[in-house]
């Protein structure tokens, strides 16, 4: 087990701890009636569970090593992938009440699938586009959950 991914794993179950939490110091309502606090508890529920599942496969699939080396080096690629990875998420947040939940989005998937590796700007802006556009039309339209419109809705 590598400690960089055991780290990634556990700081990905806090995230989902700490929106889940804070969610729930806003109107939860039901799923008939979902208020604004329901899509971000089931998201920090579903980070936890996520997080567990792929901590406890990682404590099934080899048992932890010692460390052998503990001089100083630079930081391997999946701990600066996880730091640009929660670098977009944070800068996401930061941009969802100015540039609203359509736009702030479709630039977060942008981000994440560019760090996590997908290269062709077309796959990328496509994923990204339809998974914004379902995900508008599911919560907006379906749901009735009113959703940050930033200067689009102006």
């Amino acid at each position: 087990m590598k400690a960089s991914d055991a780290t990634g794993g556990v700081l990905l179950f806090f995230f989902g701890a700490i929106t889940a939490f804070l969610s729930l110091r806003m109107p939860v309502g039901t799923f008939r009636a979902a208020g604004t606090g329901l899509f971000p508890l089931c998201l920090g529920l579903l980070l936890m569970a996520l997080a567990g599942i792929f901590l406890l496969n990682l404590r099934v699939q080899a048992p932890p090593q010692p460390q052998r080396d503990a001089g100083t080096h630079a930081a391997p690629e999946s701990q600066k992938q996880m730091l640009l990875f929660l670098g977009a998420i944070i800068l996401a947040t930061l941009l969802l009440d100015p540039l609203g939940y359509p736009l702030s989005a479709l630039l977060l998937l942008v981000a994440l699938l560019r760090i996590l590796g997908v290269r062709q700007w077309r796959t990328n802006f496509l994923i990204s586009g339809i998974t914004t556009g379902v995900a508008y039309l599911v919560f907006v339209h379906w749901l009735n959950i009113p959703l940050p419109m930033g200067w689009l809705g102006r």
